[in-house]
């Protein structure tokens, strides 16, 4: 669906969400049909509404009087589901629409996944939707299931358990096989669904429709998505900031990320920035968490569900093994998991709630004192809950058999029950495939408490969570610039100067049209100089070899004139130079590359990265939003693999790390104050010791 279509309305959504009439085409005595089974759905769900079977061939079927036509049904049905082949559903929804049915659930294939005639299908589908006001949910997909109100437009077999007063997880996916999957992890992990909601090839709604609709919805606490393509992505970036105003996380699963990124003939950053990772960068920015596997759904959205909000990314272990802590550590550094020591005070309340022999540390190993003093686990987990650094406290507690089960769940779920926690508490058994009683899981989970299979797992979730709950402020605003109205690649001196004027530094120098006028330039700025070939259909100079450094004086400057003009003919004749640019040689520092890149469904971003010119080579780089505080900034350049570089490697001075973060923000600010810049390459840029600024070698810019 186009980002520019026109979006149902609540109101349209909810005769489809929460329709109280239902028609069924495609119900029949073959065994199997698909419209059997959404009856069968709707009988096993208690669907309190009216249901209107059509088949030209019955007047009665499944027991149920059954209408002939369309045309017989009455006025105003709020949904019909289409379990008919492709080439019958444009003249049924027609139909359909002519009787003011609200909504249709298309099962049928062969649209837009199949070539010229099923793309002018679906756009026929669509424009009925925006002539009528119709839903339209599909076509492909496998319909949608309201497990508050019992209604289950679905061929798959669906399990018929009221949500009740528990939490909802609103599912929302393009693929409905992905949606049933999920809905069966989350039933194995006793979590309640509101609505699932399949969504295919979105001929007229999409996505980005149902989670709006789901954000207003009483029922959902939780959002999980699996999607392989936002066709409204600004959209759902301004849903994913709303839902993380009002606490209502949204868990991403979105594959693609092997996919190869698309070339820039222009820039090295756009080269290396592809469309997922360019996703993944804004909407982790606007507070999405974005998991990585069906596994991590399902543990993301378990935690999500059942925990309150993570205060902070701190988190405190508890656990029965001296070599579980070493593991702990290990895992949680490397997932950038936080496992604060205790405060002081803690240290103390710890201290004394334990044997001497438990070093107080954390993660705490309690030994296998528990067995005989069973409320050691109250005692330490008292102060740990007390103290604000830590955002969650984790049980890892080896379970072995069921009579060791025993011994340690009922202390625990009696301290649980007694301490009434107002952060999460997590338990996650060392031993997966432990002999653990079912009953204990359960009591935990009536808790608001996650169990966990394995600590891994526990971990990794609670990283994710914790990390979406960041949010930066502080950017600085917008800065327009006075583009040229011609597009495409604007060469070196020209983007120098516009971005100098808007307070990007460069080294001094000018464009010279002869040898005798470069002479002139070098000698008013000082030797050495460097000499670069100017002209927008030549990008990257140096293959051409439009590059001269070092130069020491005028007969130089003169000698590598005659050169480099000769050396860029010889390249590709067809290139105009503009001139020659001559600057003044940089001083040494560490090597890096700063650029944007605007996707044009996306948006902008920026991309920071150790190397310079050997940036690809080396993929040190980090996509950025363009909107980061010039402290996040400073973070995420911190975060770079080479970071040592610009710290003070082996005894070499620091960089000045700020200066780079503020001609990054700067850049941001240029980015998001000017929509036509398509690209721009800062590269390489010659970090200095601390204090010492900057220098920004070569400019690139394009503009759509």
């Amino acid at each position: 669906m186009p980002e520019t279509a026109a979006s149902p309305e609540r109101g349209s959504l909810d005769r489809l969400l929460r329709a109280r009439s239902v028609a069924i085409l495609g119900v029949s005595e073959r065994p199997g049909a698909l419209g059997n089974q959404v009856l069968a759905n709707l009988e096993r769900h208690g669907f309190a509404g009216d249901i209107h079977l059509i088949n030209p061939k019955h007047d009665t079927l499944a027991g149920r009087s059954c209408l002939r036509s369309v045309d017989d049904l009455p006025k105003n049905v709020d949904a019909a589901v289409l379990a008919i082949p492709g080439g019958a559903v444009i003249d049924t929804v027609r139909a359909l629409a002519t009787r003011g049915v609200g909504a249709t659930v298309i099962f049928a294939a062969g649209f837009a996944e199949g070539g010229e005639a099923g793309l002018a299908a679906q756009a026929e589908l669509a424009r009925i939707a925006a002539e009528t006001g119709m839903v339209i949910e599909g076509p492909n997909c496998l319909g949608m299931t309201n497990y508050v109100d019992g209604i289950a437009l679905t061929f798959v077999e669906t399990p018929a358990e009221r949500l009740g007063d528990r939490p909802g997880v609103g599912i929302v996916s393009q693929s409905g096989a992905m949606a049933v999957v999920l809905g069966t992890t989350l039933y194995a992990k006793g979590l309640g669904i509101s609505l699932s909601i399949s969504t295919g090839n979105e001929a007229a709604s999409g996505v980005e429709d149902y989670v709006d609709y789901l954000l207003d919805d009483p029922d959902t606490r939780v959002i999980a998505m699996i999607v392989e393509q936002f066709r409204a992505p600004q959209r759902f970036l301004a849903l994913a900031r709303r839902a993380r105003e009002i606490g209502k996380p949204i868990v991403l699963l979105h594959p693609g990320r092997s996919s190869a990124a698309a070339a820039s003939a222009a820039t090295h950053t756009g080269a290396m920035a592809g469309d997922w990772h360019v996703m993944k960068t804004l909407v982790r920015h606007a507070g999405v968490v974005l998991v990585d596997g069906l596994e991590a759904l399902g543990d993301v959205v378990d935690l999500a569900t059942r925990a309150a909000d993570f205060a902070r990314p701190g988190v405190a272990v508890l656990t029965e093994s001296g070599a579980f802590k070493a593991l702990a550590l290990d895992l949680c550094d490397a997932i950038d998991l936080p496992l604060p020591e205790p405060s002081a005070e803690t240290a103390a309340a710890l201290r004394a709630a334990t044997p001497d022999f438990i070093p107080v540390s954390n993660p705490m190993d309690l030994t296998a004192q528990a067995l005989v003093d069973p409320d050691l686990y109250r005692r330490t987990l008292t102060p740990l809950l007390a103290d604000e650094c830590y955002g969650a406290v984790v049980f890892g507690i080896i379970q072995t058999d069921i009579a060791t089960s025993r011994l340690k769940f009922e202390p625990i779920i009696a301290a649980i029950e007694a301490l009434a926690p107002q952060k999460p508490v997590i338990f996650a058994g060392l031993d997966d495939g432990a002999p653990v009683p079912s009953d204990y899981i359960a009591r935990l989970r009536s808790l608001g408490v996650a169990y966990f299979p394995s600590p891994d797992r526990a971990f990794r979730a609670i990283a994710y969570l914790a990390q979406a709950q960041a949010v930066d402020e502080g950017a600085a605003g917008p800065v327009a610039l006075a583009l040229p109205d011609n597009a495409g690649v604007v060469p070196e001196y020209r983007a120098k100067q516009l971005l100098a004027a808007a307070g990007v530094g460069f080294p001094d120098g000018a464009l010279a049209t002869s040898a005798d006028e470069a002479a002139a330039i070098a000698t008013r700025i000082g030797y050495p100089v460097v000499l670069k070939a100017q002209s927008a259909a030549l990008s990257h100079k140096s293959d051409a070899g439009g590059v001269a450094l070092m130069l020491a004086d005028a007969d130089a400057v003169r000698a590598a004139w005659d050169t480099m003009i000769g050396s860029v003919a010889a390249y590709d004749v067809s290139i105009s130079l503009d001139g020659l640019l001559v600057e003044k040689m940089g001083a040494g520092g560490v090597e890096l590359i700063v650029g944007a890149t605007r996707d044009k469904d996306w948006g902008p971003v920026l991309l920071i990265g150790i190397g310079g010119v050997t940036a690809e080579l080396m993929k040190d780089v980090r996509l950025i939003p363009a909107d980061l505080s010039r402290a996040a900034i400073e973070r995420e350049l911190l975060a770079l693999k080479g970071a040592a570089l610009l710290t003070g490697f082996r005894g070499s001075p620091p960089a000045d790390v700020g200066a780079i973060a503020m001609l990054v923000e700067r850049l941001g600010a240029i980015m998001r104050g000017n929509p036509r810049i398509a690209e721009v390459d800062l590269n390489p840029v010659l970090a200095h010791a601390e204090d010492k600024g900057l220098t920004v070698l070569d400019a690139l810019m394009r503009i759509d």
